[in-house]
């Protein structure tokens, strides 16, 4: 390769495609809140709403869904909170993660034992919160 003062075609190639990409993902990422995403215990999502309004949804839902509240509890100065409960033979976690202020990491977990673990329950239980006004 010679000095010729002009950018390797195959680097023009790769920043051309990384360019709008990255654009791309900022759009994504804004748009995932509500999204709800399979995890191998449960099922996750970013939930719009700060910590506190994502919160005062919880109970309402854990009646809502038959799951008896067990106990909560707070944690980083409120930053994180989680939930207890029980429904049937299922032990039912809800952990709460401030993202930012309009946006909450929202964790539902169902487990049956020690090994198994109910995701549909979580999922419905989640997707309850979401949608919870």
């Amino acid at each position: 390769m010679g000095v010729t003062g002009r950018m390797p075609a195959r680097w023009a190639v790769v920043l051309a495609c990384a360019l709008p990409a990255t654009g791309c993902v900022a759009a994504a990422a804004a748009g995932a809140a509500g999204a709800i995403y399979a995890t191998t215990r449960g099922a996750e999502s970013l939930v719009a709403g700060s910590i506190e309004q994502v919160a005062a949804r919880v109970p309402p839902v854990m009646r809502q869904m038959n799951i008896t509240q067990t106990g909560s509890s707070t944690g980083d100065s409120g930053a994180k909170q989680e939930f207890k409960g029980k429904h049937a033979d299922l032990d039912v976690t809800i952990q709460l993660e401030r993202q930012d202020s309009a946006t909450t990491k929202t964790e539902v977990y169902a487990r049956k034992n020690l090994a198994e673990w109910d995701k549909d329950f979580a999922r419905q239980v989640l997707e309850q919160i979401v949608k919870q006004r």
